[in-house]
């Protein structure tokens, strides 16, 4: 869905919510709700099969009542429960970390095997899946539908839909942060709340004074996450922008219900109703003066349901509604600049065969900087940079589960762009006496895009050839080759100056360059180096050259072998045969 009312029209119009509550209802049936209260805090499922369509109902026994709640309303940390539970650590990526309703996470917890056992049976099922609960039992149902997405490949499997009944928020802002990274995630959620008779939906938002316009709430509060349908008798309502949700739950004049079972009345009620209701920002129409469309579309709001300081609350959710329309226009989205980046890429790809053909290599000629072409690319290196910069930033702030996706996604064009870029970036910081590069110089964007690769090949997601049967057009695999040929390049200079007397320092060198001979004759084996490393004006066969002055007459090895008999001509065609 690409909205929160594409979610609510779906549901009610399809009957997926009528559906959904009767096997609420039929899994509340032959208890008696008064005798539940005296009873141990449990939680009870049951599966539905509908036609094509499962429906998985949670419950809690007892149904957990205002005061209960209001006893049990205490946030625990993802690192509180980190090592004994750490079931939901998937949401936690790049250090974030997030608190969730210690009530809802012991229930979960208490009962994670036979839920583990559950979750197994709703992966080997085909049919849609709706997870559905009331009360307490639709924060477990909230929660275990997180489980199930983090286990689903989203670009082949059905994501399940969840729809709650009279449920308490979740978790905290970092919890909400974490689910909303995504839509295919955030969309999976919808809340029903009968705002007018339920105060459960409200009962853990920090208080706020709602004759203030300060919109600013504490990192620790609740927050809801998803989309939230509002109804009372008179109407409906439904946001998906969480700071608006929880501004109407707090305006909304609530009349407590006299017990449970009148509340889950006004549930029947209320989804009965709503199969005759156009679902969308209000139910009125828009009067012909109003022609601000965002002041049109708040007032919607606040008429469909009962609000306390109507005209201020307008007034608020106009704001966040700009704000929340501002964050999304300057929101990175990869996909809008992607016929940009292909231009950038293609420029640089022209200027590497111009330096070519000049005898140097595009990293050498990137190097000298002789001509204002060298000096052109400069700016097209630091805009595919800071792209790739915000990519690898923005796909490390998502969920786990999300995070495989999305990468695997870009992994080609990130994993080319990183064996370009990344040459001409060591170029700049040995063009200043720099010195041991993947130490000390390297972009953490560059270590990510690379470590993803390998974990990909690994899980053989993703494979990029490296048996090339034409080296002279290729990329070094190992964008950090030049590096290494750099520190080669001063472990000569080092030799050559070192005294004679200073033997163990000039053993350490001259192994260090033996290694990096081995290092090299590999990646010729894997047709893992572009054939223009071996270009007269290189600073690959500069290193040749230092080194081939340093050795002895008689070292023979591999490497040596192949340059002084100058089979790199047959190598850049593809045709040398390596044993």
């Amino acid at each position: 869905f690409c909205s929160g009312l594409e979610v609510a029209n779906f549901v009610v119009s399809s009957g997926l919510l009528k559906l959904s509550w009767a096997k609420i209802l039929d899994c509340y049936g032959g208890f008696n709700l008064n005798e539940l209260q005296n009873l141990g805090l449990s939680i009870k499922w049951k599966a539905y099969q509908q036609a094509n369509i499962n429906i998985l109902v949670f419950t809690t026994s007892p149904i957990f009542t205002k005061s209960h709640l209001q006893d049990s309303k205490q946030l625990v940390s993802s690192a509180a429960f980190k090592e004994s539970f750490p079931v939901f650590e998937f949401l936690c990526n790049n250090g974030n970390s997030f608190s969730i309703h210690k009530a809802a996470i012991a229930l979960f917890a208490d009962h994670f095997h036979e839920l583990l056992q559950l979750k197994a049976e709703c992966g080997r099922n085909s049919n849609s899946l709706i997870v559905t609960g009331h009360s307490l039992g639709g924060s477990v149902a909230s929660l275990f539908t997180l489980w199930l997405l983090e286990s689903l490949d989203i670009s082949l499997a059905k994501r399940p839909l969840c729809l709650t009944f009279g449920s308490p928020l979740v978790g905290d802002k970092g919890f909400q942060q974490a689910i909303s990274q995504h839509p295919a995630w955030n969309s999976c959620f919808l809340h029903v709340a009968a705002t007018s008779k339920d105060s459960i939906p409200r009962l853990f938002i920090a208080p706020r004074d709602l004759n203030s316009m300060d919109l600013d709430s504490k990192a620790d509060d609740y927050k809801p996450f998803g989309t939230f349908l509002l109804c009372c008798e008179d109407g409906c309502t439904w946001s998906e922008n969480p700071e608006a949700v929880s501004e109407l739950l707090m305006a909304v004049e609530t009349e407590d219900a006299g017990n449970e079972e009148w509340t889950i009345n006004v549930y029947s009620r209320i989804v009965e109703q709503l199969e005759s209701m156009i679902v969308r920002k209000g139910i009125s129409q828009v009067n012909e003066s109003i022609l601000n469309s965002l002041r049109a579309g708040t007032t919607l709001q606040t008429e469909a349901i009962r609000i306390r300081n109507e005209q201020l609350l307008i007034k608020k959710l106009e704001v966040l509604e700009e704000i929340c329309m501002f964050n999304k226009g300057k929101a990175f989205d990869p996909a809008k600049k992607l016929n940009v980046i292909k231009i950038k890429m293609a420029e640089l790809e022209w200027y590497k065969k111009v330096a070519k053909a000049n005898e140097t290599g595009y990293y050498d000629c990137y190097k000298k900087q002789l001509s204002r072409r060298d000096r052109n690319v400069i700016k097209h290196k630091k805009f595919l940079t800071n792209y790739w910069k915000e990519v690898v930033a923005q796909n490390e702030r998502k969920p786990q589960k999300q995070l495989v996706y999305l990468r695997s996604r870009w992994l080609y064009a990130g994993t080319t762009y990183r064996r370009m870029v990344e040459p001409l970036d060591i170029a700049d910081y040995y063009r200043y006496d720099g010195s041991n590069y993947v130490t000390n110089g390297r972009s953490h964007h560059y270590i990510k895009l690379e470590q993803w690769l390998e974990e990909d090949e690994k899980q053989s997601r993703f494979r990029m050839d490296t048996k090339k049967q034409n080296v002279d057009v290729i990329l070094t695999d190992d964008s950090c080759f030049w590096a290494h040929v750099e520190e080669a390049r001063l472990w000569c200079k080092s030799l050559k100056t070192a005294d004679v007397g200073m033997i163990s320092e000039r053993v350490c060198l001259r192994q260090k360059l033996m290694e990096f001979e081995v290092y090299v004759m590999e990646q010729i084996k894997k047709y893992a180096v572009s054939s223009e490393i071996f270009l007269k004006g290189s600073s690959f066969m500069q290193w040749w050259k230092e080194y081939e002055m340093l050795i002895e007459p008689h070292h023979n090895s591999p490497l040596t072998d192949f340059i002084r008999n100058c089979k790199f001509q047959q190598y850049a065609s593809g045709c040398l045969v390596l044993n």
